[in-house]
C-alpha cells in the first residue's frame, strides 16, 4: 500500500493572528502551556468515561487501556510528550480542534480581544485556544491521535505555529490523543523532570485521573473538596490541609460547602492553629486558591476575600467563572466580589457557630487570630457588624485570662446603661490600678479591658455595639449616678465646697496653660488626681499612636495638642493637705500641684519627657526633709 503525502492546510489569515497573540501576548507565565494540555487531556478522558456510561453497549477502542495521563520528556532532545486515552480525535475534528481556532469562528474571538483588551476578555471554553499555548514554548508539535470508536483511523496533525499545519495518516496509535512537543532551545529547561513535576503539582495536582510522570503517579491528593463531607474523614481534611497550604501543623477547624447561587461554588476554607505573623514571619499572604474544574486558575487571587482572612487558606472551585482566555485573570470583577460576599458571610457564620457551641476552640481560635478580627472591624464595613459579636475582651466582671464578648457585657448592663465602657492599658494589673476604674467598681459597672493598640481604633471605628456607643472610661462627661448610685458608704469627709472650689482655682493658678480646666471629682476613689478625656472617642494614646504613625508616614502636624482637664479627690488627704498648704507655703503648694499633674499625666500615658518631674520630685523631698 503506498503511502499518502500528508495533507497540508493553511491557516485563515484570522487564525494566524489569533495564533500570534496566543503566543506573544496572552500568557504572562510560559509554564501554562503544561497546564493547558493536561486540562485538555483530562477533557477528552472525561469525555470518554461519559460515553462509556451514556452509551453501555458502545464497543469502544482500547477499551483495556487505563483512563490515565502520561507525561515523559527527554531533557538531552527538548521535548515533552504528554498522552491520554480518552476520546481521540477523528480526522474532520482534527480540523476542527486544532486547526481552527475557536468553534465560534476567529473572528468573533479577535473581535471579543479588541473591544475588551487582551487581558480582560473571552472565555477559554468559549474560544478553546488553550492548546495553541504550547507554541509560546515549541519550535514544532505533533498530535497523533485514534478516535475511541472501533472503525476509527489513526492521525498525525502537526505544526511549527508559523502559519499552516498538516495532517497525515499512521499506523499504530492506541485510542486517545499523544502530543509530542519539541522545544526550542531557550526553553529546554521545560524538559527536566523536576521541572514538569513542580509545574503540574501547581496547576494540575486536582484534575479527576491520574498523572503519571516518567511512569510514577504524581496526584496523589483529590480535590475532596467537591465530594460530600459525610464521605470524607477527619484524617483526610487534614491531609488536604497540609499538602494544599504546604503546613505542618493541623488545621483547628474548617468550612466545607458548596451552593448553586449566586455562582455554582465547592469551597474548602481551613483555620489555621498557627498564626506565623505572631511568630514574627512577617505579613502573611493570602492562601486561598481558586479553580475552576479542579484546574487552577491563581494562587493568589486578589479580593477573592478581605484581606483581614489573609491567615486562612484553602480552595475555591467555581465552574462559572468567566475566565480570560488564559485563566490568568478574572474577566468580571463583579463576580469576585459575590465569591467574597459568599465565603466571608459564610466564614463568620462558622466562627458564630463555634463560639456557641464550640467556645474552647473559638477562644482557642481568638488567642491567635482574634488581632485578624479586629482589624476587620476597622476597615470592613460590609461585615463590621459580624465581626462585633465575635470580639472577645477581658472586663471587670472577668477572671484574669478569661474574656467576655459585647452581649454578654450588655446583658448584665444596667437597664440605664446607654453606653459600653472601655479603658486601655498595657495589662490588667496597669489598668486596675489606675484612678478610671475606681468610680465604675464602687457601682458595679462593667468595663471592658482593652490591652492591644489597635483596640482604641476598633472602639473609634467602630463607634457602637447594637446602638450602645463605645465611650472610654477616662472620658470627662461621664455621668455614672445615672447607671447607678454609688454604693460606697465608708468615704472619708471631703472638702468643703468652698474650700474645695478655691483648691482648684489656686491649683489652675499655678499650673496656667498647661490645663485648661481643674476641677474636684467624685469619681475619684483612692487616688488624688486623675486627667480627663474631652474627646470621647480620640483616647490620648489613641492620638499618640496617631501623631506617631504620621510621623512615620512623613505626613503633617496634627495640630495642637488638646490642655488637660484635672481632677482632683476632695477626700484624698494629699489633696486635702495641699488645700492648707497653699496658704503656708506658697512655694511648696506650688511644686506638690505640678508634681499631681505630672503623676496624673504618667498614668494617663501622657508623660513623654520625666525629667523635669524627677528634679521637681527632688526639691519637694529637700524641702519635706528639711522640716
Amino acid at each position: 500500500m503506498t503511502k499518502q503525502s500528508p495533507e497540508r492546510h493553511e491557516f485563515q489569515a484570522e487564525v494566524k493572528q489569533v495564533l500570534d497573540i496566543v503566543v506573544h501576548s496572552l500568557y504572562t507565565d510560559k509554564e501554562i502551556f503544561v497546564r493547558e494540555l493536561i486540562s485538555n487531556a483530562s477533557d477528552a478522558t472525561e469525555k470518554l468515561r461519559h460515553n462509556q456510561v451514556a452509551e453501555k453497549d458502545a464497543d469502544i477502542f482500547d477499551a483495556d487501556l487505563e483512563l490515565e495521563i502520561q507525561v515523559s520528556a527527554d531533557e538531552e532532545a527538548g521535548e515533552i510528550t504528554i498522552r491520554d486515552f480518552g476520546i481521540g480525535m477523528t480526522h474532520e475534528e482534527l480540523i476542527e480542534n486544532l486547526g481552527t481556532i475557536a468553534h465560534s469562528g476567529s473572528k468573533a474571538f479577535l473581535n471579543a480581544l479588541k473591544e475588551g483588551g487582551e487581558q480582560n476578555d473571552n472565555l477559554i471554553g468559549q474560544f478553546g485556544v488553550g492548546f495553541y499555548s504550547v507554541f509560546m514554548v515549541a519550535d514544532s508539535v505533533k498530535a497523533y491521535t485514534r478516535s475511541w470508536h472501533k472503525e476509527g483511523k489513526c492521525y498525525c496533525w502537526s505544526s511549527d505555529g508559523s502559519g499552516a499545519y498538516e495532517i497525515e495518516e499512521v499506523e499504530g496509535e492506541r485510542r486517545g490523543t499523544r502530543i509530542v512537543i519539541s522545544l526550542k532551545e531557550e526553553y529546554k529547561d521545560f524538559a527536566k523532570k523536576t521541572r514538569l513535576e513542580e509545574i503540574i503539582k501547581k496547576y494540575s495536582a486536582f484534575v479527576q485521573f491520574p498523572v503519571m510522570v516518567e511512569g510514577e503517579k504524581l496526584n496523589t491528593v483529590g480535590a475532596i473538596w467537591l465530594k460530600g463531607k459525610s464521605d470524607i474523614s477527619d484524617e483526610e481534611y487534614k491531609e488536604f490541609y497540609k499538602f494544599q497550604a504546604k503546613a505542618f501543623d493541623d488545621p483547628r477547624f474548617w468550612l466545607h460547602f458548596s451552593a448553586d447561587a449566586p455562582l455554582s461554588i465547592n469551597a474548602l476554607i481551613f483555620a489555621p492553629t498557627e498564626n506565623m505573623e505572631g511568630f514574627g514571619f512577617g505579613r502573611m499572604e493570602p492562601g486561598v486558591n481558586l479553580y475552576c474544574r479542579k484546574v487552577l486558575i491563581d494562587s493568589n487571587p486578589k479580593n477573592l476575600l478581605p484581606d483581614w482572612l489573609r491567615f486562612v487558606r484553602g480552595v475555591v472551585d467555581s465552574a462559572d467563572l468567566p475566565l480570560n482566555i488564559s485563566r490568568e485573570s478574572m474577566q468580571d470583577s463583579t463576580l469576585i466580589q459575590k465569591l467574597n460576599k459568599v465565603i466571608t458571610k459564610r466564614f463568620l457564620k462558622t466562627l458564630e457557630d463555634k463560639a456557641k457551641k464550640e467556645p474552647e476552640i473559638y477562644n482557642e481560635f481568638w488567642d491567635s487570630f482574634g488581632l485578624f478580627l479586629k482589624e476587620g472591624v476597622t476597615t470592613d464595613f460590609t461585615h463590621r457588624d459580624q465581626l462585633l459579636k465575635l470580639l472577645r475582651y477581658e472586663s471587670s466582671y472577668t477572671e484574669a485570662g478569661k474574656t467576655t464578648s459585647l452581649s454578654d457585657y450588655l446583658s448584665r448592663a444596667p437597664e440605664n446603661q446607654k453606653e459600653i465602657y472601655y479603658l486601655y492599658g498595657p495589662s490588667r494589673e496597669a489598668v486596675e490600678s489606675g484612678p478610671y476604674i475606681e468610680a465604675f467598681k464602687t457601682r458595679n459597672i462593667e468595663v471592658l479591658y482593652l490591652y492591644e493598640p489597635i483596640d482604641e481604633f476598633v472602639m473609634n471605628h467602630a463607634r457602637a455595639f447594637e446602638e450602645k456607643n463605645f465611650v472610654s472610661a477616662d472620658s470627662d462627661d461621664i455621668d455614672l449616678d445615672s447607671v447607678a448610685p454609688d454604693t460606697d458608704t465608708d468615704k472619708a469627709d471631703s472638702l468643703e465646697a468652698s474650700d474645695a472650689e478655691a483648691l482648684c482655682a489656686f491649683i489652675k493658678e499655678k499650673l496656667g496653660d498647661e490645663v485648661s480646666e481643674v476641677s474636684a471629682s467624685e469619681r475619684l476613689v483612692g487616688s488624688p488626681a486623675m486627667i480627663v478625656n474631652a474627646d470621647k472617642m480620640m483616647t490620648a494614646q489613641m492620638r499618640k499612636m496617631m501623631k506617631a504613625m504620621q510621623q512615620k508616614a512623613g505626613g503633617g502636624d496634627m495640630g495642637a495638642e488638646p490642655k488637660p482637664k484635672l481632677q482632683v479627690n476632695p477626700r484624698h488627704p494629699l489633696v486635702k493637705n495641699l488645700a492648707s498648704l497653699r496658704e503656708s507655703n506658697d512655694e511648696l503648694a506650688s511644686l506638690i500641684s505640678q508634681q499631681l499633674l505630672d503623676n496624673a499625666r504618667v498614668v494617663a500615658g501622657q508623660l513623654e519627657d520625666p525629667s523635669q518631674m524627677v528634679q521637681r520630685n527632688y526639691k519637694i523631698l529637700e524641702q519635706l526633709s528639711a522640716k
